[in-house]
């Protein structure tokens, strides 16, 4: 592709490092921006530069906060004894969406994933042990996309909780097996939450 300006070469290449954009898509999008007040490029800049540099993750779930603690942990009007455990930050998105869920989040950061490299020590999994018994938590909801990988994680997490006494439920099986959560529609992914079953059950019902 040739380009009739170094400046738009560099704004054309930056653009196309984010996923799922081509050169051509953000050839357009820079072209666009340049048919725009220089003020909305300096905003775009601005908006993008103190995103990277000042957003947080929440002490207590992992979650991206403006603050130490974001506003579903602090929110006043949450059922602090439940805690929904998500793969990531867009998953807790889509949950919130629903608007069928009230309680808390944690979010391990991925899934366990020998083939991939990724292992429980790479995981936000340490931090959520230590909250079970410090915020008194009496349901978990193991909400990870139902793949092989989120199957071995949840199995990991239930072993490690097993002298807990917790409850450990799962989504409904909604979703099919193999999707990944955050593209699952509203209606669905809030009946998995509403309709969620008992961990224990599935094993029971799979040794049986």
């Amino acid at each position: 592709m040739n380009f009739p300006s170094k400046l738009i070469e560099d704004a054309v290449t930056a653009f196309s490092q984010l996923p799922g954009v081509g050169k051509k898509t953000a050839l357009r999008l820079v072209l666009h921006m340049l048919q725009e007040p220089v003020e909305i490029s300096e905003q775009f800049a601005d908006a993008i530069v103190d995103m990277r540099k000042k957003i947080k993750f929440c002490a207590h779930c992992h979650n991206v906060s403006d603050d130490t603690i974001c506003s579903i942990c602090s929110g006043s009007g949450r059922d602090k004894t439940t805690v929904c455990v998500v793969e990531s930050i867009r998953d807790i998105m889509a949950i919130e969406n629903t608007n069928q869920y009230k309680g808390l989040y944690h979010v391990l950061g991925g899934v366990i994933s020998p083939i991939e490299g990724v292992s429980p020590k790479d995981l936000n999994i340490d931090t959520f042990i230590q909250r079970i018994p410090k915020e008194g938590i009496k349901e978990i909801i193991m909400a990870l996309s139902p793949t092989i990988e989120g199957d071995t994680t949840i199995f990991y997490l239930s072993r490690q909780l097993k002298d807990q006494d917790v409850k450990i439920t799962t989504l409904a099986r909604g979703i099919s097996f193999g999707g990944e959560l955050e593209y699952a529609d509203e209606m669905t992914l809030g009946r998995s939450i509403m309709t969620r079953r008992l961990y224990d059950n599935d094993i029971n019902k799979s040794q049986g």
